[in-house]
């Protein structure tokens, strides 16, 4: 503290908090459109009966700091005084210097206020012993409330369990959905009270009639496939030079910098060579002994190691098998999926994703699991899975188990005129009595390939465009705060 000059952080302060000056929070930062995790954070931050700090994760420019400045807005806009309200950002070089008590310390120097607190520390695991701190400012300070942001989550909850066992809650923000690209570009469907799990009971006219309302979005669901959610991304006129940036952040913010610093790793470089692994075989299943083999010699225990570190930076999705109903199931080897497709895009520096069909169906897949295991947390239920006969090639991309066992099944054919046959692994679900699959669906890339799929089964198989299924998913994340009042998800969990 004695080399810390404070006038130097005063300034900074406030250039970081303009609304002290104004009481107002300034128009120019004021974003209308809000993501589902802040009403979930407002939800919490003023649930009097039971007080928490609140940790959003998410990985980096996702919108996490656009999610802050939304909530300090809301608060001023409610009455909480601007001085109460301290937001400052670890990545700043001055504030690296400083732990969360010398900021507290300074804050209080400077302002005498009575009531309330909000503290909003963004990239909170940048700063020297913070779940500690965090601690000890949650037990002695009761009149305080702290949110905070990471980019490596799990160092939020996995690593500290014991320190934030009934003081903070973890938060997770992913990249855009589907239907939040869209919102974000002012691009409407006029999609009004569909149910996912309605639409096997449409008839031939009404399933024409959605489909029609999505030939205007075909172009911009191409472009959603190639640049993802991230929201600096779709605004850019240059998807090249946003691509470019992307690589920058995560290979050089992300493995070499923040995942090096968190977690002590020895070799960034063999943590670099993982990673573009992952990214070449995004949504295979995921061997780390054949991992370690052509990795030149990557000991199998450090692969394992750095998988966990890359899911706790929220930089990919790891799919564990699950059985579905008698068959025998591949066991044990999960699935890897890098987060968003505009990561792996931009690793791999691809031009053109259209011109390889294998390759667009990752892509797609990734973005099926991706939307549907955001379901199964907003739901409190496991995360989505997959299902892999053990010695045939045959496999269900997507399972979501809930409780008394019951299954949904996503099958992902990408292509024209897409079909399954008696072989394929989904159908002999189906099939299965016994099985507890409630719903299949196959997710096509046609417009025209909706409806109710010729295969004789047991449960019907219904056939449904990925851009319909994605739009759809990502509105009844975004239009249902309280997913308890949700009819998919009351449909879900009956």
């Amino acid at each position: 503290m004695e080399t810390i000059n404070e006038n130097l952080v005063s300034q900074v302060f406030h250039e970081y908090n303009p609304w002290w000056n104004t009481n107002e929070f300034p128009k120019e930062k004021q974003i209308s459109t809000k993501r589902p995790l802040f009403f979930e954070a407002m939800k919490l931050l003023e649930e009097v009966s039971l007080r928490r700090f609140l940790i959003i994760s998410g990985m980096r420019r996702v919108g996490k700091t656009t999610i802050l400045e939304q909530i300090i807005e809301e608060l001023i806009r409610k009455g909480i005084h601007s001085k109460n309200i301290l937001y400052i950002s670890f990545d700043n070089l001055l504030l690296k210097t400083l732990n969360i008590n010398n900021v507290i310390e300074l804050y209080e120097t400077f302002f005498v206020t009575k009531g309330k607190k909000y503290f909003f520390f963004d990239e909170i695991h940048a700063t020297d012993d913070w779940n500690t701190r965090l601690k000890v400012l949650y037990d002695m300070r009761t009149n305080v409330e702290v949110v905070a942001t990471g980019s490596a989550s799990p160092v939020l909850s996995e690593g500290n369990k014991e320190s934030g066992t009934g003081r903070w809650t973890v938060l997770k923000l992913p990249t855009l959905s589907f239907y939040e690209y869209c919102k974000f570009l002012n691009l409407d469907v006029n999609l009004e009270n569909v149910n996912l799990l309605d639409l096997k009971d449409y008839n031939t006219g009404k399933l024409v009639e959605i489909s029609s309302k999505f030939v205007s979005l075909q172009s911009h669901f191409n472009r959603y496939l190639t640049i993802g959610g991230f929201p600096e991304l779709i605004s850019s006129n240059n998807d090249t030079i946003s691509q470019k940036l992307l690589r920058e952040d995560i290979i050089d913010k992300v493995i070499k910098k923040d995942l090096f610093t968190i977690f002590k790793i020895r070799n960034p470089i063999s943590m670099e060579k993982l990673f573009l692994y992952l990214c070449i075989n995004s949504s295979d299943i995921f061997n780390a002994e054949t991992a370690s083999k052509e990795l030149n010699g990557i000991s199998k225990v450090t692969i394992e190691e750095y998988l966990e570190f890359l899911e706790r930076a929220n930089l990919i999705y790891i799919s564990n098998p699950t059985n579905v109903g008698t068959k025998s199931v591949l066991k044990g080897k999960p699935k890897i999926y890098v987060a968003d497709p505009a990561i792996r895009n931009a690793v791999l520096m691809t031009s053109n994703i259209f011109a390889d069909p294998k390759e667009l169906g990752k892509i797609v897949e990734t973005l099926v699991y991706k939307h549907l295991n955001t379901v199964c947390q907003k739901a409190i239920l496991p995360k989505a899975s997959y299902c892999r006969e053990s010695e045939k090639d045959k496999e269900v991309d997507v399972v979501i188990d809930f409780k008394f066992q019951k299954q949904y099944l996503f099958e992902v054919k990408y292509k024209n005129n897409s079909k399954v046959t008696d072989s394929d692994l989904i159908v002999k679900l189906s099939k299965d009595k016994d099985s507890k699959v409630l719903n299949s669906f196959l997710v096509t890339k046609s417009l025209d390939d909706f409806g109710v799929a010729s295969n004789k089964t047991y449960i019907p198989i219904f056939k449904i465009p990925a851009i319909v299924l994605l739009y759809i998913l990502g509105k009844m994340e975004s239009e249902n705060t309280n997913f308890n009042s949700n009819p998919f998800f009351n449909k879900l969990l009956s």
